[in-house]
């Protein structure tokens, strides 16, 4: 029991980083009214929340080499219990996203990369798989926690009490940390500054354009702060900042030649099992945030559930994620590695499938709950192989490297799945409320007019109370205002399904670099190994 005294600290760590995520989501509504904003802004939020983490994780991994993994865990634990302190009493949107998104989100950047190094640092061959698979399975429980808990303590409380309890869960953690072996740290070397700015610049560029798609319009301007030759900016700024990262491996590559240290060896995406499992975390993660963003929607916006009622119906996925995910050892006997991830991929498709089939005005609870299982399951499957990929393709002084890039692959993935699936859907929403409303023989031409005048000021995604609301006031008569809010609550279903329809096709286009992932049975490669 002892030897795994250290996995249960790095366990509640990972358990703690994921919940967050899942208590945003479920609260979306909650947090509107509380703060008196639209969807779009806690999507901002949200997305912000990852962005900083995909930024800033390959510069944590770089100071744990430098400080020690235990220490750089230790503090990233200290600063996240501050911002998770701050967000718990946070009295205005700006500073909800400076305590969450910004301190909790560097918190993390620490935390992460010296997870990963930690739990491969602590244990080896068959004991690291089974750590690799407890982790992704507590991935797996954060995620079904964090809808349920954050669900009941949002309807019946306040979703800050969440927040409060995190920095007591952090107290408990740091009193028990010296269970995790440390590795003395490496030689103290200048931190690639230079490659950090860019790297961040570059990634916070394109997340933004992707995000601000829904607002600004991706070429026709809908409602830009400004016009570049005729056209919304965002396909500007997201080429802006593909030219910075493009900035960022030349310069990466002349710090190398010149003997510096640069913040990532590029060398390693010449790793083909590391680049692909890398690749195989970006599409899980825009899947899995992408629709975790778009369900809570679904149900809270079109079905008119609470917090607590819609974390349940979020309750399989996370209880099939989490059974799927910690299976990893088992399934490490019977299949390799890319034949467990190609399944995961194919199960994720028919999960998109079945889950597009069940959005319709009144939800089958049951077809729904089958869906969000078989989707859980398909994460699950992934979670159990692609940290232990990522590390097993590195040696022991790239740990923290690795550790780095794979979370920066994940909140990356994280960041666009939120902004990109979420700009989707809004501008589904637009095309389809539009045409709707064009083929509506009931509604007049003053009333298409008064919803375009709307619709360039901005949408959100509301309910259908809101929007005959909005008619009335209008002074629209009650025929006109019943045919608009029908036209309305079609194009949500239509943009809800083009949203999930977009989550399917991601596993399908990940499914060719699949192909460098390990083809032998751990326990295969490692008496072959033995054997040599």
């Amino acid at each position: 029991m002892q030897r795994w005294r250290a996995l249960i600290v790095l366990g509640t760590a990972q358990f703690l980083m994921v919940l967050d995520t899942s208590v945003m989501n479920v609260s979306i509504s909650t947090l509107v009214e509380d703060f008196d904003t639209e969807v779009t802004a806690i999507q901002a939020v949200i997305t912000l929340y990852t962005l900083v983490m995909a930024a800033f994780m390959i510069t944590g991994g770089k100071l744990g080499d430098a400080f020690g993994r235990r220490l750089t865990f230790t503090v990233g634990l200290i600063i996240y219990a501050v911002g998770s302190a701050l967000t718990s009493v946070a009295p205005s949107l700006w500073v909800l996203a400076l305590g969450w998104s910004v301190i909790e989100g560097l918190g993390a950047t620490l935390v992460l990369p010296a997870l990963a190094a930690l739990v491969a640092g602590a244990y080896r061959g068959r004991d690291r798989s089974v750590a690799y698979g407890v982790i992704g399975g507590l991935a797996g429980a954060g995620i079904a926690v964090g809808p349920l808990l954050g669900g009941w303590v949002t309807t019946y409380l306040t979703w800050r009490l969440v927040f409060a309890g995190e920095v007591v869960l952090v107290v408990a953690m740091l009193c028990v940390i010296r269970w995790i072996p440390d590795a003395p740290p490496g030689p103290r070397t200048k931190l690639d500054a230079g490659g950090v700015a860019l790297s961040a610049a570059g990634l916070a560029l394109v997340v933004l354009g992707v995000l601000q798609s829904s607002s600004w319009g991706w070429l026709k301007p809908r409602n830009p702060p400004f016009l570049l030759f005729g056209f919304a900016p965002t396909l500007f700024v997201i080429a802006a900042g593909a030219v910075v990262l493009w900035l960022f491996c030349c310069w990466e590559r002349r710090q190398q030649e010149r003997g510096r240290n640069p913040l990532v060896r590029l060398s390693l995406f010449g790793v083909p099992p590391l680049r692909s499992g890398l690749t195989m975390l970006l599409c899980q993660n825009l899947v899995l945030l992408g629709l975790f963003f778009v369900i809570p929607l679904y149900l809270q916006v079109v079905q008119g559930l609470n917090a607590f009622e819609t974390g349940v119906r979020l309750l399989p996925v996370s209880v099939a994620m989490l059974l799927s995910a910690m299976s990893g050892p088992l399934l490490g006997r019977i299949a390799a590695p890319r034949t467990v991830v190609r399944c995961g991929l194919l199960v994720l498709v028919v999960a998109a499938g079945w889950l597009l089939a069940t959005i319709e005005p009144r939800i089958d609870n049951l077809s729904f709950g089958l869906a969000m299982a078989v989707l859980g399951l398909g994460m699950g499957l992934l979670a159990s192989q692609l940290g232990n990929i990522v590390q097993s393709s590195v040696g022991e002084s790239e740990r923290s490297e690795a550790g780095g890039l794979q979370y920066t692959a994940q909140n990356l993935g994280s960041s666009l799945g939120t902004a990109l699936i979420g700009s989707l859907l809004i501008g589904a929403l637009v095309s389809a409320f539009t045409t709707q409303i064009e083929d509506d023989p009931k509604i007049s031409d003053a009333a298409r007019h008064q919803a375009g005048i709307a619709m360039e000021a901005g949408v959100s995604f509301v309910s259908t109370d809101q929007v005959r609301a909005a008619a009335e006031r209008a002074g629209l008569p009650p025929s006109e205002t019943d045919a608009l809010v029908d036209s309305y609550a079609t194009a949500q279903l239509n943009s809800l399904k083009a949203a999930v329809l977009a989550a399917a096709v991601i596993p399908l286009a990940a499914f060719p670099f699949t192909r460098r992932l390990p083809a032998e049975r751990p326990a295969k490669e490692a008496a072959r190994s033995a054997g040599g």
